[in-house]
């Protein structure tokens, strides 16, 4: 109950321990996201997450998901972050709040709204009082609501993390920034651990070791690393310096790797992204997941425990298992200490060994094969012992085992100790009875140190009575084994053991000894035959919607951001001017993400230049009136990379900038080369003149200056130097003036500022390289910039308002359809309600075609199929479908609309056909 009053020592970290409510405990947290799973599923992923062995979740809180626009704020219907706590109060699962501000996620931006980067001189994830400003905006919204729902409240908050892997991003003092999150927290009565997780390894960079704010790991090692189990150690060991526990805040899915995460200390196992989800909307991201920039794809789902439409995954099983081992040792192994090195090691190669003290005496020992074959064991201890005595332990590929040594039997309510070369996976203790369930999947040895019992029956093993008790012997698993015994205290000791594979598919354990399994099935329901009565409307791609929002008449190309647009399309278009009509060609600059350019009637392609400059000859069709460029937010990056401006985490979308270009000069050739060691030594009358470059240096790497003198025309009013094929990395000064860093992802540099018409410019260029890259060949652009700019943009409701005014010009289609290059166009149809009410999820099939669906007034997918050579990596999820969720069903069939562009200007796009796939 709420009483306004937080009980003390609710969650308590130690060195050894995490605690609640006055129980150690093992967190297991799967990534459980409200924004990308539909309201009417929430409860029901929970109690998914929980009946496979979680007992938390771990949810961030996108601020730009609740502030759309600058102070428009919404916490209602999906957006409903109390119904989300209330929920999870109720299924009566932990949770761990992630409220950002920055919270990666591969989610737009990393939940930044994007009005932030029009802010001039706002240093976004920084202690600048300004960007605080609006930080403090959002945590007066969002810390209240989890105060509320803290443990001991209303509800089941037991940790907030503060921001989120600062470790990657160069901030210039993260104690203060991290301190003044930590005070806007307790400013809100958080009373709960305040953590901050590092992204790569760096606890100071991520949490500024400000007193009061626990440093956490995210590890995503290679699962077989032989090397991990030390890493883990050196966290454990400098943390428990700092007087925390080990808790990993985010990892690899696998429970093979958390098997190892446990045996090496942790606390909290927290495996990202077990719940897959949906980026529903235009909310997906941009990064560096390719070479370097990537799309994520609408689906975001990484093939983990629960599918994007609640489907079980097999993995979700050994999940249930890990939570079933931790159980059966309770309290003990939550405060099983881990060492240094263990004193046991595997008699054969590729086994990883690691050991957990038991408090009460006994051992976990871990044991881990690093190989893909099977393994085929003893463990041998420094002090002689060899253990199993008369067996082997059997270890699979790509299994890990927690294997008892002389554990003691009392907290199961009998004396005595087991060891045992099977994974014991299940303890009950009633009045009159004790049953342990172990798994194997070889032959083992199971010695129990009991006095004063009696064998009762057994079967499917061979028992024999030794001085400390009893030795039993298993030759084989997969017909199961039992048997039972009558303890000294006078309770009933009932042992069986079957496979791993029965342990993973185990419902029920009863008193008995029985075991009921079931054996479920993974595979996918085939496809449903789907006559959509699809009708096809021409677009004019040339021509913006007739409804936009924001933007207006510009003097100049602007980014986005700077004319109010968050995100989705939006259009650019600019008169052309006599002599611009006749230019050789086009040249767009900071362009992202994605760019369908039309000069008049002509299409140049969609292009994706990552927030670089691009170049489109004109030909000898000319440039027409006007220039169109229809542009596509596909996501703000979730990530910081300085190789791309896109994926710079500030980076604004759009166009910067656009002239008509009269002429491309090479400007390769006749450069003074000066070795960077021998500038400013006057005693050289003469330095040689050689092409950009083109100077073999002995050096490694190699540092040159390169100058020369170039002519600017007075007929022109922009001026863009590119340096093609470029391979090492530059410092460009322009008549005195430093003008900028080149290198080969954007190898596009604007001089304008730094130049006067109708005089020649001075260029230097300091080159530097490594031996054998190329300094590739230098040009010059001169061109007349494009003004008088109409810039509008639209997300759902304008796509849908344009679909809906030209469906009277709709004429009925058949798949498969073709567009031509360029063209863009509605398709439209109706999709039944599916009979188990769940939905479905569609299969898209096509080229040289990007696809927007829109269903229940949202974007549920944005595709780009396959073709083309500007295709960016798609990654995250299914590149080829997307969601319809049941729950959005209210009639007995819905309309789906889809957006077809066709984006490659050498080839027509071609939809092949959509398939249902009951979900």
């Amino acid at each position: 109950m709420d009483n306004g009053v937080l009980a003390p020592a609710v969650v308590e970290l130690a060195p050894d321990r995490l605690s609640i409510q006055g129980t150690p405990e093992i967190l297991m947290s799967a990534s459980l996201f409200y924004f990308r799973i539909p309201r009417a599923y929430w409860r029901e992923r929970m109690e998914q997450v929980k009946a496979f062995g979680y007992n938390s979740i771990d949810v961030y809180f996108p601020w730009n998901y609740h502030e759309m626009s600058e102070g428009q704020w919404d916490f209602s219907g999906e957006r409903d972050v109390e119904a989300f706590l209330q929920t999870a109060a109720e299924v009566g699962i932990w949770v761990v709040a992630r409220p950002g501000p920055y919270i990666c996620s591969e989610w737009d931006g990393g939940a930044l709204p994007a009005y932030l980067l029009a802010k001039p001189g706002l240093a976004i994830r920084s202690a600048d009082p300004a960007y605080l400003g609006y930080v403090n905006l959002w945590f007066d919204r969002i810390l209240p609501i989890l105060r509320d729902y803290e443990l001991g409240r209303k509800g089941t908050v037991i940790a907030v993390q503060l921001e989120n892997e600062l470790d990657f991003y160069a901030c210039p003092d993260p104690k203060a920034y991290i301190a003044a999150l930590r005070d806007m927290a307790k400013a809100h009565g958080l009373s709960v651990p305040l953590v901050a997780c590092a992204g790569q390894g760096g606890l100071a960079e991520a949490s500024g070791h400000v007193e009061g704010v626990t440093p956490t790991c995210n590890f995503y090692p290679n699962d077989a690393d032989p090397e991990f189990d030390d890493k883990v150690s050196a966290y454990r060991e400098a943390l428990a310096g700092l007087g925390y526990p080990l808790l990993v805040t985010e990892t690899n899915r696998s429970h093979y790797l958390l098997r190892r995460l446990l045996s090496g200390g942790a606390k909290l196992l927290g495996p990202y992204l077990q719940v897959s989800g949906t980026d529903f909307g235009f909310t997906t991201s941009t990064n560096n997941w390719g070479e370097p920039l990537a799309f994520l794809t609408t689906d975001y789902d990484f093939a983990g425990m629960i599918s994007p439409e609640g489907h079980i995954r097999e993995e979700a099983y050994e999940g249930r298992l890990l939570r079933r081992l931790i159980q059966s040792y309770g309290e003990r192994l939550a405060r099983a200490s881990a060492g240094a090195a263990t004193a046991w090691k595997a008699s054969v190669a590729g086994v990883a060994v690691r050991t957990l003290s038991l408090p009460g005496g006994g051992e976990l020992v871990f044991v881990t094969n690093l190989e893909e074959v099977e393994k085929s064991l003893v463990l041998e201890h420094d002090d002689g012992r060899r253990y199993p005595e008369g067996e082997v332990v059997s270890l699979a590929a790509g299994r890990s085992l927690a294997l008892p040594v002389a554990v003691p039997m009392a907290p199961w309510g009998i004396e005595g100790a087991l060891s045992s070369t099977a994974e014991l996976y299940h303890a009950s203790s009633g009045p009159e009875d004790l049953l342990l369930a172990f798994h194997l999947e070889g032959p083992g040895e199971l010695k129990l140190h009991l006095s004063g019992t009696s064998l009762l029956a057994s079967t499917g093993v061979r028992v024999e009575e030794c001085q400390e008790g009893w030795r039993i012997e298993l030759d084989d698993a997969e017909g199961g084994a039992s048997l039972s015994f009558a303890t000294a205290e006078g309770k009933r000791l009932i042992l069986v053991v079957g496979t791993r594979r029965q342990a993973l598919f185990a419902e029920k354990h009863l008193p008995t000894g029985e075991v009921q399994r079931i054996e479920p099935t993974f595979a996918p329901q085939a496809p449903i035959a789907w006559d959509a009565d699809w009708r096809l409307a021409a677009a004019q791609p040339q021509e913006a919607l007739p409804t936009v929002r924001g933007g207006g008449q510009q003097e100049r190309a602007i980014p986005l951001e700077d004319a109010g647009i968050y995100r989705g399309y939006s259009w650019y278009e600019s008169a052309l001017s006599e002599r611009q009509r006749i230019a050789e060609g086009l040249l767009l600059r900071g362009v992202s993400d994605v760019a369908s350019v039309y000069a008049g009637e002509s299409y140049l392609g969609t292009i994706v230049p990552g927030g670089g400059s691009r170049y489109l000859p004109l030909g000898e069709k000319g440039a027409g009136e006007k220039l169109t460029v229809r542009t596509e937010i596909w996501g703000h990056s979730n990530f910081d990379d300085a190789r791309l401006p896109a994926i710079r985490i500030d980076s604004r979308k759009g166009l910067h900038g656009a002239a008509a270009v009269l002429a491309v000069r090479d400007l390769s050739s006749n450069w003074q080369m000066t070795p960077l060691a021998e500038e400013g030594v006057a005693s050289v009358p003469f330095r040689p003149m050689v092409a950009f470059g083109g100077w073999l240096s002995p050096g490694h790497p190699s540092r040159e200056v390169f100058r020369r003198s170039i002519p600017i025309r007075s007929d022109a009013d922009s001026w863009t130097l590119e340096f093609r094929g470029l391979q090492g990395i530059a410092r460009l000064t322009v008549n005195g003036q430093e003008a900028g860093i080149i290198h080969p992802f954007d190898p596009f540099v604007a001089i304008t500022p730094y130049v006067v018409p109708g005089e020649a410019a001075a260029i230097q260029v300091v080159l530097e390289r490594s031996l054998g890259q190329a300094g590739g060949s230098v040009h010059l652009y001169e061109a007349l910039e494009l003004t008088d700019w109409r810039i509008g943009g639209a997300e759902e409701p304008e796509l849908l308002a344009h679909a809906a005014s030209v469906q009277k010009e709709a004429l009925a289609v058949r798949l498969p359809i073709e567009l031509t290059p360029g063209e863009v166009a509605w398709l439209s149809g109706t999709v039944p309600a599916s009979s188990s009410g769940a939905g479905y999820r569609v299969k898209v099939a096509g080229e040289h075609v990007k696809v927007t669906a829109l269903f229940a007034g949202r974007a549920v997918g944005r595709l780009w199929l396959p073709g083309g050579n500007e295709r960016p990596r798609m990654t995250g999820g299914s590149p080829d479908s997307f969601y319809l969720p049941g729950a959005w069903f209210h009639a007995s069939s819905e309309q789906v609309v889809l957006l077809l562009e066709a984006v490659n200007p050498e080839a027509p796009a071609r939809l092949e056909r959509l398939e249902l796939l009951p979900v």
